[in-house]
């Protein structure tokens, strides 16, 4: 029996649609700044991990910062953000506050479950933030939940599910897609598709590799979409936002992007060639597209530019210098909080 190549099943975006709406000076800065915080707060995490300071799993989002970034822009007070684990990028997209994120990583007391939950585990309801979830697929139902909770009680709040191409082939996700659809849901699933799920590539795991369509069977919409590029994101997440404000049930957006590291930090990424990881770092760089028409149209400077980075820089640094200092939870802990 013949084997499936190896190599990624890379999907295109088609160019039939024309370039992206663009975004007005403030939210390009605005787009480049969260995005550069996600990327130096990621990298300072895996300098971290790799000292010790950081247990367990680790899954940084260095190279998807667009997604996160471009959907939080079409959002509004009320709605909801849950996703998998790969999440310490949604948190810093819906304004939780570093110190408090590294500091879970850390398993200190000024973490945001106390020290308790780790890198998967962390929750803000009042960042409208319903956790990064360990097990594959689990939040896709819970944010389903959220969706039929908000049409239960009659508002016009939208919850965006997170999860990625592995998860796209779990049993619990097209439950979940039946369910929403019966029930006509505000729920936007958004598939994180960057390629490898936790190391196989797309086209060795999925009989289809265009997940946009994975909702068809239910009748659900979806929308491949350039997950590398911002501004793009920003557009389908306006109209799909709009689509559940309206009534009209679950949508799917299929974020077509890329991690430039393993799937965790303990992952080495053999699976793929360095050339591959160079190419998405040099021709589709999320944070350098940005940079590049800010320079091209005069609405910034390198210099200003860099001072943004050595800004975010210095959040990342304090917030790891909170982290390492912060005391670590009381041992009469350990049973608190085990409920509610």
């Amino acid at each position: 029996m013949a084997v499936a190549s190896s190599k990624a099943a890379i999907q295109p975006v088609p160019d039939d649609r024309g370039a992206p709406p663009d975004l007005t000076k403030e939210q390009e800065l605005k787009a480049f700044r969260d995005m550069l915080l996600i990327r130096r707060f990621e990298e300072k995490a895996g300098q971290m991990y790799g000292m010790g300071l950081i247990g367990g799993f680790c899954h940084l989002y260095i190279g998807q910062e667009a997604v996160v970034v471009g959907m939080q822009m079409a959002l509004k007070a009320g709605d909801q953000i849950i996703t998998g684990y790969r999440d310490h990028g949604h948190m810093l997209a819906c304004g939780m506050d570093a110190k408090g994120v590294m500091a879970e990583l850390t398993g200190r007391r000024g973490g945001y479950s106390k020290g308790k939950g780790g890198s998967m585990h962390m929750f803000s309801v009042e960042k409208g933030f319903y956790g990064g979830h360990g097990i594959v697929a689990a939040q896709v139902p819970l944010g389903t939940g959220l969706a039929f909770a908000n049409r239960y009680r009659g508002n016009d709040n939208v919850s965006l599910t997170y999860f990625g191409d592995g998860a796209a082939n779990q049993g619990q996700v097209y439950e979940s897609f039946n369910m929403a659809k019966l029930w006509k849901l505000p729920v936007i699933y958004i598939i994180e598709n960057n390629q490898y799920a936790m190391g196989t590539s797309l086209n060795r795991a999925s009989a289809t590799t265009n997940l946009a369509q994975r909702g068809s069977a239910h009748g659900i919409p979806g929308e491949q979409v350039d997950g590398m590029d911002v501004r793009a994101v920003k557009a389908a997440g306006e109209k799909a936002v709009k689509w559940c404000r309206e009534g009209n049930g679950p949508i799917i957006l299929e974020m077509l992007t890329y991690r430039y590291r393993g799937h965790s930090m303990s992952d080495p990424a053999k699976y793929r060639s360095k050339e591959e990881v160079d190419k998405y770092r040099t021709e589709h760089d999320p944070i350098e597209q940005v940079r590049q028409r800010l320079i091209a149209k005069k609405w910034s400077t390198e210099d200003a530019l860099k001072k943004i980075d050595t800004e975010v820089r210095l959040v990342a640094n304090e917030a790891a210098e909170f982290a390492t200092h912060d005391p670590e939870p009381d041992p009469s802990e350990l049973y608190t909080d085990v409920y509610a």
